[in-house]
């Protein structure tokens, strides 16, 4: 389950069968629960889980809305009165009914876990690979929404974790550095990649996974065999991101700017509790476009409170003959493939197959 999962707050009423045994669950509405698409909810302190999926209706007077849940993966959700609204519509690699391992990846302090999937396609090369990595206060199950594309496309997959994320080993600060050093360990898993054959490889990056793919794609020693970049939510420049979130919570600007400084002095780890400090120049993809040159595709949406999408599409237009922007109806910060799997699986695999189109798109 995701490692920051918030107290449940959301309240679930009847849980039901309907004709043909579907299971159902009736819901307040909201904008998150009336929203179209895969969900899932967690619930039992975060033990159980339930993917649900499209609304089948809406009662505008009792301020409910039913929604039809496609699994329980575990617990029982009859009995549950209280979850949380989630994205992570696959908690384990199980549900996608697709063929993997468990692997350790050796990173700079000790092992750190991975999924590898093996395509099913066996006519597809062996030598493409995607590497699929999850976001801030995350786990790895984040990132195996992309992983069915890629098996369609023939790809092995290597769904992986890093510091500081609960699976993979600490860093000695026990703190994330916004991909200043989380790099290192995704590194690893590309390196582990090209061991087992990898020549041409996809970073599929989720949000803070996304920074890390660009730092890759950039910096990394195997960055010619990295073939693509597919960027959910990305965080493009951390140092704007940080402000904007600020600002959305009505903190003084002064405020902002003297927290902004003090991640970045060396002075004032005592307070930050880092061992080094952030570079947030280091950090500014918008300001480092031109050092990169593998073709990347943008996926965002407008409502995202979490990440602006303004800077994503100024990214884009920065470098419109490398990157695509493709944006998404929903509101909720990575939760663009939520809001219409199929819709993302295709565009994402058209990108794949096809390479950049040469203008944004819009679903």
């Amino acid at each position: 389950m995701p490692k920051t999962l918030r107290r449940e707050d959301l309240q679930i009423g009847r849980v039901f069968r309907a004709a043909e045994e579907t299971m159902m669950v009736e819901l307040p509405a909201s904008a998150r629960t009336t929203a179209p698409g895969r969900y899932s909810i967690w619930f039992g302190n975060g033990r159980g889980h339930a993917c649900i999926g499209e609304i089948v209706s809406t009662d505008a007077g009792a301020g409910t809305v039913t929604r039809r849940v496609e699994r329980v993966d575990s617990g029982d959700l009859r009995t549950a009165r209280a979850g949380i609204w989630s994205g992570y519509v696959y908690p384990t690699p199980e549900p996608l009914g697709l063929p993997f391992s468990d692997v350790q990846i050796p990173v700079e302090n000790g092992m750190a876990p991975a999924w590898r999937f093996t395509p099913r396609q066996s006519s597809g090369d062996p030598s493409n690979w995607a590497i699929h990595i999850h976001g801030l206060g995350g786990s790895k199950a984040g990132a195996l929404r992309g992983v069915p594309v890629a098996d369609r496309l023939g790809y092995t997959s290597l769904v992986v974790s890093f510091r500081n994320d609960r699976d993979a080993p600490a860093s000695a600060d026990g703190r994330y550095h916004l991909g200043q050093s989380e790099w290192h360990d995704v590194e690893a898993a590309v390196a582990y990649a090209v061991g087992q054959g990898a020549s041409r490889i996809v970073l599929f990056g989720w949000s803070l996974g996304a920074s890390i793919a660009l730092q890759l794609a950039a910096s990394s020693e195997f960055r010619e065999r990295i073939s693509g970049l597919v960027l959910n939510a990305p965080v493009f420049d951390w140092r704007r991101t940080l402000a904007d979130n600020a600002t959305s919570s009505k903190l003084p600007q002064p405020v902002a700017a003297l927290g902004l400084k003090m991640l970045g002095s060396s002075g004032t780890h005592w307070v930050t509790g880092l061992d080094a400090p952030l570079n947030f120049d280091a950090l500014d993809f918008l300001a480092r476009a031109d050092e990169l040159s593998v073709p990347i595709l943008v996926i965002h949406n407008e409502g995202d409170r979490s990440t602006p999408f303004a800077i994503s599409r100024e990214f884009v237009s920065r470098r419109p003959e490398m990157a695509t922007l493709l944006t998404f109806p929903s509101a909720e910060h990575t939760q663009e493939w939520n809001s219409d799997p199929d819709a993302w699986n295709a565009a994402v695999e058209n990108w794949l197959r096809n390479g950049p189109p040469s203008s944004s798109d819009s679903l």
